[in-house]
């Protein structure tokens, strides 16, 4: 095609040219102005009251900032831009960031803590994180049955049914954590924190709780003593429990790290007495002579069991155990008799309390009197 040919199309083609642009905006480059995104230069800036961000979204401001989203998010609240120049979004987080308050979205927000959810947890108005995703997730954790973990636990049982129930005694004696948000875990916890009255010492937080689950002959034996006690003393007529069957702690040696950290295997030493109760629960012939003769000692006061809880290897928690114990007719007694072997006539455990007695102790005599209920972490 020779040059005169060229020159006569020219003003066609750039005809044609000028009209596609025209059609299709998108060819044409953008004129930058100072009220477009600085990143796409297509959309508006946002507008937050009186500030003027300088990009359109947050997708554009992470865009420009490299994908990296705590490069234009505000330093505070991690939820609203930046202002320009500044590393918070407005004055109330900077004033709240050099007061030294925390926001609830500073990290990600946690997961449900009910079993299997990985839903975010509810944010309350004000911005604080809760610990479930709803209230009916809140509701259900708190009610589980402690075995299968999926449906709600019966009435005064810790398990949905029977069929959890019988699964737990078949696979007993062991021993199953209780949930952190359990109402069971909060009813353990607090008779701990409610019965450390040593002055001059802090309660430990209680990190784990247990519950012991024994062998259908063990439960069947301690039931059938609590029965032969109430018929005694009809305790059930004057208002109290059966058998007086009541909950005391009992602190013990352990050489193993049972209940750190989720550990339920018992271990096979013959003198970790933490282990040798939990699987065939107390004997009163492996029991020592104390004040009121060999007996099981136990306290409705923590912090005194807590004296007697002792670790063979290191650990970060302390063991403790909280237990079923048929009280019946107590002996109460304020000064020690060494010599004792059973409880006075009459009586089906001593009370020691009162005189030179700074914290009681209740003493019985036969291993179906008692049975381990809970295994008790708490911080050292």
């Amino acid at each position: 095609m020779s040059v005169d040919s060229v020159a006569a199309h020219l003003p066609f083609a750039l005809s044609l040219l000028h009209a596609m642009a025209a059609q299709y905006p998108g060819l044409q480059k953008p004129q930058r102005s100072s009220n477009l995104c600085e990143n796409c230069h297509l959309n508006p800036k946002y507008k937050e009251g009186r500030k003027t961000h300088p990009y359109c979204s947050k997708s554009c401001a992470e865009a420009n900032a490299g994908g990296n989203s705590s490069n234009s998010d505000c330093d505070f609240c991690h939820s609203r831009l930046k202002h320009p120049g500044h590393p918070f979004c407005g004055k109330a987080c900077a004033k709240k960031a050099a007061a030294g308050q925390t926001a609830s979205s500073k990290s990600p927000p946690s997961t449900c803590k009910a079993p299997g959810c990985q839903k975010a947890v509810h944010t309350k108005p004000g911005g604080t994180c809760g610990e479930y995703c709803s209230l009916s997730h809140k509701t259900l954790t708190e009610t589980l049955c402690i075995l299968c973990l999926r449906n709600p636990k019966k009435a005064n049982s810790h398990f949905c049914g029977r069929h959890c129930s019988h699964d737990a005694e078949r696979k007993g004696p062991m021993i199953l954590e209780v949930p952190a948000g359990h109402v069971t875990f909060k009813s353990v916890a607090d008779q701990f924190k409610a019965s450390w009255r040593h002055p001059g010492t802090t309660c430990p937080q209680v990190k784990r709780v247990y519950k012991v689950i024994l062998t259908p002959a063990s439960s069947q034996a301690y039931e059938n003593y609590k029965s032969s006690v109430e018929a005694r003393g009809q305790f059930v007529a004057a208002g109290s429990s059966k058998g007086n069957e009541n909950r005391r702690w009992h602190g013990t040696r352990r050489e193993c790290l049972l209940g750190d950290n989720g550990q339920t295997q018992f271990c096979t030493s013959t003198t970790c007495s933490l282990c040798c109760i939990l699987r065939t629960s107390f004997d009163v012939t492996k029991a020592a002579w104390g004040s009121f003769g060999q007996g099981i000692y136990t306290s409705s006061t923590s912090s005194k069991s807590n004296d007697f809880s002792r670790n063979v290897p290191k650990s970060p928690m302390k063991a403790i155990l909280l237990n079923k114990v048929v009280v019946g007719k107590g002996c109460k007694m304020s000064h020690a008799n060494k010599t004792l072997t059973a409880p006075p006539s009459g009586c089906d455990s001593v009370l020691a309390e009162g005189g030179g007695i700074v914290y009681d102790e209740l003493i019985v005599f036969s291993n179906d009197a008692i049975r381990p209920s809970f295994l008790v972490m708490y911080e050292v």
